[in-house]
């Protein structure tokens, strides 16, 4: 071959490169507009609509029908599994996102929540933060591999699951009940982790390995009632009101575990100031800096939730009638609770801070646990090597999730689960549940990429 010719190659090259990128990143983007405009809310969503959209993608590319199958205990609560077939030299690793979002209000929002929009560098809509970004990113990349032929040295099953916000149903959950040795894995990378972005600024890249307890309770007074032309000192709604103000001022005290001492000591000199550097060490060292962990908690409502258990008023309902006296007055009050405190000692706890018989404390259904996981090797030092090519100087830390994800019941069933995510979000500007939710579209591709290498790296 000529040189001239060798030459026009190599400046080819980079051209040939960057139109595939913007191929495979289109594909992405309609991906996600498509599970985003698919209302998957609880009240009138349908995650098996968005299950069978996506399983027509995958069967297009190629995936033989008995590898794509859409399982469910009901109608609307469709999960997707799909098994992409390697070569059988190492156990199944799943990649594992839900479809369902949370409620979202359209006169809520400064747009319709369930059509994807891109303004001003951001894509807007329900689910984009929580959990549609990465389901796209996961669907999109396994057509890419198939399209390059890639042959894994494992099977990689992705699961597209129902009912992870709070579902009576819950997909993961009912999986492993009904289909256990479908979903069998050596790990299982989800949601939980990512990256942390602070006045634009890439932070920290976090791999969750452990998660808090999420536990509703239920605030209750009741009292005989009457007529509201004859009000009497003890209503009902007083009653609570005054127990939910008493609650608004306590705190729990600052305590760590083994990962979050960790994420403290490692995530410090990334830190912008010389205050939170100089803090988060002094609350990971033993014993712990009271005046420290108090300032990290009024800094930053993340800090404070990694530091101790909360427990905050989510909804009141109270009253018959206009003109009566209520006769019950309730609240929902949603605990995330660390790892290791028993919900018992938390009820305790807050009998005593209500400080009122009349307030009648039950739970909303029963907590589940679960240990947290012990990082791996391969799954630590793939992120690492990722996040220092893709993010350089971005440290990669261990985190415990504040939230509450589908990993708890996958690691109760045996199979450790991690947090693994490209995607940067602004620590000070949380939307994920929100008003306005949204990712930027720097960000989505760059997870987009990460998302790729850290699938060809886990199963080369």
């Amino acid at each position: 071959m000529k040189l001239s010719t060798v030459a026009s190659l190599a400046l080819l090259l980079p051209a040939v490169l960057s139109a595939q990128t913007a191929s495979h990143e289109a594909r992405a983007k309609e991906i996600f507009k498509q599970l985003v405009e698919i209302n998957t809310t609880q009240s009138v969503g349908n995650t098996t609509q968005a299950a069978e959209a996506m399983a027509v993608r995958f069967k297009a590319t190629g995936f033989p029908d008995a590898d794509v199958r859409v399982l469910g205990p009901s109608a609307k609560k469709g999960n997707l599994v799909v098994r992409y077939r390697g070569t059988g030299a190492k156990r199944p690793m799943i990649l594992v996102a839900h479809l369902d979002v949370v409620e979202a209000k359209r006169e809520d929002w400064s747009m319709d929540p369930f059509v994807l929009t891109e303004k001003d560098g951001y894509f807007y809509g329900r689910g984009t933060a929580d959990d549609k970004t990465m389901a796209a990113v996961f669907v999109a990349n396994l057509l890419r591999l198939r399209s390059e032929g890639f042959r894994p040295s494992r099977d990689i099953i992705l699961m597209l699951t129902a009912d992870e916000e709070g579902g009576p149903e819950n997909g993961v959950k009912w999986l492993i009940a009904n289909h256990g040795p479908l979903i069998d894995a050596e790990f299982a990378i989800n949601e939980g982790g990512g990256g942390v972005m602070r006045k634009g600024k890439y932070v920290t890249n976090e791999v969750q390995a452990a998660e808090k307890v999420y536990q509703d309770l239920r605030l209750e007074v009741r009292n005989s009632g009457g007529h509201s032309s004859l009000p009497v000192k003890d209503n009902a709604i007083y009653r609570l009101a005054a127990g939910l103000s008493r609650l608004a001022a306590v705190e729990f005290p600052p305590q760590l575990n083994d990962i979050t001492r960790a994420y403290f000591t490692r995530a410090a000199p990334a830190q912008l100031d010389a205050q939170t550097r100089a803090d988060m060490l002094a609350v990971a060292k033993e014993p712990m800096d009271r005046a420290a962990a108090a300032r990290l908690s009024a800094q930053s409502a993340y800090f404070n939730s990694l530091l101790r258990t909360t427990c905050v008023a989510t909804r009141l309902d109270a009253g018959h009638a206009p003109n009566a006296l209520p006769q019950l007055a309730t609240a929902n009050v949603n605990c995330r609770i660390l790892p290791g405190v028993p919900v018992s000692a938390v009820v305790t706890e807050l009998t005593k801070v209500l400080a009122d018989p009349a307030i009648q404390i039950s739970l909303v259904d029963e907590a589940t646990p679960s240990r947290p996981a012990v990082l791996r090797e391969d799954v630590m030092s793939a992120t690492e090597s990722i996040v220092t090519s893709m993010f350089p100087g971005v440290p990669v830390v261990p985190v415990m999730s504040t939230g509450a994800t589908d990993g708890l019941f996958l690691r109760n069933a045996g199979i450790p689960t991690f947090g693994v995510d490209g995607l940067f979000d602004d620590i000070d500007d949380v939307r994920a549940h929100g008003r306005d939710e949204r990712v930027g579209v720097k960000q989505f591709n760059e997870d987009l990429e990460f998302q790729y290498r850290l699938i060809t790296m886990l199963s080369k």
